[in-house]
């Protein structure tokens, strides 16, 4: 994920309290280890929402410390409750506890990033994790704690009574991910989503910069002893040896000259089954792979590992040879499926494209069908594009999947014009078209469809909420030798990545009008209900309120969660507001306004009786939305 979306933005603008007070909680990144992102309170519901009204706010300090750093931040972070605090992530790392009642500050930690430091995606924190020492007295140091991934790769445990490192884990609390081969610049390589824990074991991934080099470091994973922080595996989505199974994917050895794949994204953990479940990321270089011949497993798919020894048990690639950077970017959810009379383990997840994948948990075999369907071939000298790729004949797509010129939109007559023209020079026969020297559109864009913010899963109703972004990019190559001439001719705030290693580097820019404005019709931003019995579409709604009095469904990135009060929370959208939606029909029921952009996913929990919804609401540089520094939490009245 990268600067996409900048040209719009420029037009739309105690135990707990007292030692006995009980809490029903949100323990982990996604709601829970398996990522479903819902709770069982149910204080608030679809008859009282109306009545939610703000009751406190932090105020992190962030915006004021940071100076033009903080202009290439993005506050995406999930706050979690960890056994009576409320403890979250800044962009910078920093670690903050609060009372979850009140948002007072308990301590803060800072792990003080390195000067010079420009992390491949900007500075995010997505989020902790908590572990429990079960071997520990209750009042031992470090008997809970806190682990945090960097954005310079470090892995760093904390108590989470003081705040402090824990000395016997690594070096003075911390380890540090070395990168396979030395960085072009401090920050290629980092770590921006929660670590997770199975079985006493810590596990992070990483991601690297995918338009710089074909050869970038590893996007390993990488799994450590929580107390001592000693390694126990790795996994290296790319295969390194010519025994490993998934060699034969690369061919002539090309997984030599590549790299990628790693979990940037949130992963998810089925501790009764001794399994993680990876999201995995595209290969370097994105946009062209002649130098990488072949499917590229375990790249852009979803890899089943055993949490004892990182074992790989099962693995699905959602895209072959990916060539349009269809990162598997969502956080895997665990589900229970019910068929025939049996409950089915599974795990579902919403792709880039607008696909949604429904597994079995314990083989990665579809639960729906899938069938492997031709796409356009490549006529780029040295391109071998794979000749299928795996479409779901159920759910059907949540965005659409083509846009041509006579698609083209705009709010006033010469806007659609120029989008016209834009795309009749382009190559728009729709998904999985092959970059080409001519450029090509790519709808969904590389923000998704679906992305890091994943799905939300109601299990009394058996439904799969997901938000979908619906933006098209051109996608051009451009011969190596004439780099230097297109970067001097474009406008400084186009990507074009030096793929080194590669004889193209590649441009990449969102489609839009002279005025700034999306060159498809709105909505920019979908929910959607799946019915995961059935696998179809329950309902969609557009979220977002109109900006400029015309338009509904913003662009928004972020995630839903679900409650058992039958509602569906999510901000994500440019309007900086937090909306509550009935879980069973997509009706909006309630929506307040934020400090800043809130491009992050919620959270709920009860403490001392009172359910609280809070909302990390920093906003995003590349989304171009208000930056800002909060953590809100809403309640009823008392």
């Amino acid at each position: 994920m990268r600067s996409w979306i900048g040209a719009f933005a420029a037009v739309i603008a105690a135990s707990l309290l007292s030692g006995t007070a009980s809490a029903q909680g949100w323990p982990d990144y996604g709601g829970d280890a398996g990522g479903t992102r819902y709770s069982a309170a149910r204080q608030i519901t679809r008859d009282n929402v109306g009545q939610l009204a703000l009751a406190w706010t932090y105020h992190t300090g962030e915006a004021a410390r940071r100076g033009d750093a903080f202009q290439r931040s993005a506050t995406e972070v999930t706050p979690i409750l960890a056994e009576g605090k409320l403890v979250f992530c800044t962009p910078f790392d920093r670690v903050i506890a609060l009372d979850p009642a009140t948002g007072r500050e308990l301590w803060v930690f800072d792990p003080e990033l390195p000067a010079g430091l420009k992390p491949a995606s900007g500075f995010i924190c997505r989020g902790v994790a908590m572990w429990r020492d079960g071997t520990a007295p209750a009042d031992a140091v470090c008997a809970t704690r806190i682990f945090l991934g960097t954005n310079d790769a470090r892995l760093i445990a904390l108590d989470l009574a003081t705040g402090k490192r824990c000395p016997g884990f690594g070096r003075d609390g911390e380890v540090a991910l070395s990168p396979d081969i030395p960085q072009r610049y401090p920050g290629e390589l980092q770590i921006d989503s929660a670590p997770v824990l199975i079985n006493d074991t810590v596990i992070v991934g990483s991601g690297v910069d995918d338009m710089s080099r074909a050869r970038a470091p590893s996007g390993t994973v990488h799994a450590f002893d929580a107390r001592s922080g000693a390694p126990r595996w790795s996994f290296d989505p790319v295969p390194r040896r010519a025994d490993d199974p998934a060699a034969a994917s690369w061919a002539d050895q090309s997984y030599q000259r590549s790299a990628g794949g790693g979990a940037w994204a949130p992963i998810s953990v089925d501790a009764a089954r001794d399994l993680i479940f990876l999201p995995t990321a595209g290969p370097t270089a994105s946009f062209y792979g002649g130098q990488r011949p072949g499917d590229d497993l375990y790249t852009s798919s979803v890899v089943a590992l055993r949490g004892a020894d990182g074992a790989v048990v099962w693995h699905f690639q959602t895209t072959h040879h990916d060539l349009w950077d269809d990162d598997v970017a969502a956080q895997p959810s665990l589900v229970t499926l019910h068929r025939d009379g049996r409950d089915i383990a599974a795990l579902v997840v919403a792709a880039k494209t607008g696909f949604v994948f429904v597994l079995d948990r314990d083989t990665g075999k579809p639960l729906f069908p899938v069938e492997e369907r031709p796409f356009p071939a490549s006529d780029v000298p040295g391109e071998v594009t794979s000749p299928t790729q795996p479409v779901p004949l159920a759910p059907p797509p949540l965005v659409a999947q083509r846009l041509t010129a006579a698609d083209a939109w705009g709010l006033l007559y010469f806007d659609k014009l120029a989008c016209r023209h834009q795309l009749e020079a382009l190559d728009t026969r729709g998904l999985y078209t092959p970059p080409s020297l001519k450029g090509m559109v790519l709808f969904p864009f590389t923000g998704g469809g679906g992305n890091w913010g994943g799905g939300a899963v109601d299990p009394e109703r058996g439904l799969f909420i997901v938000n979908t972004m619906r933006l098209a990019q051109m996608i051009k190559l451009i011969p190596r030798a004439d780099y230097a001439a297109a970067r001097a001719a474009a406008d400084p705030k186009v990507e074009i990545g030096l793929a080194l290693g590669t004889p193209y580097t590649a441009e990449r820019a969102l489609l839009a009008s002279p005025l700034g404005i999306p060159c498809n019709a709105p909505p920019w931003s979908v929910l959607s209900a799946v019915d995961l019995a059935s696998g179809t579409i329950k309902w969609q709604v557009a979220i977002g309120e109109r900006a400029l009095g015309l338009i509904r469904g913003l662009p928004g990135i972020g995630g839903p969660i679900v409650t058992a009060g039958g509602l569906v929370f999510i901000a994500a959208t440019m309007d900086n507001r937090l909306h509550a939606f009935d879980v069973e029909t997509g009706r909006e029921l309630w929506g307040a306004s934020l400090p800043a952009g809130g491009q992050a996913t919620p959270m709920t929990y009860v403490v001392n009786g009172r359910q609280f919804v809070v909302i990390a609401a920093g906003g995003h540089s590349r989304m171009g939305t208000t930056l800002g520094d909060s953590i809100v939490a809403f309640a009823l009245p008392q």
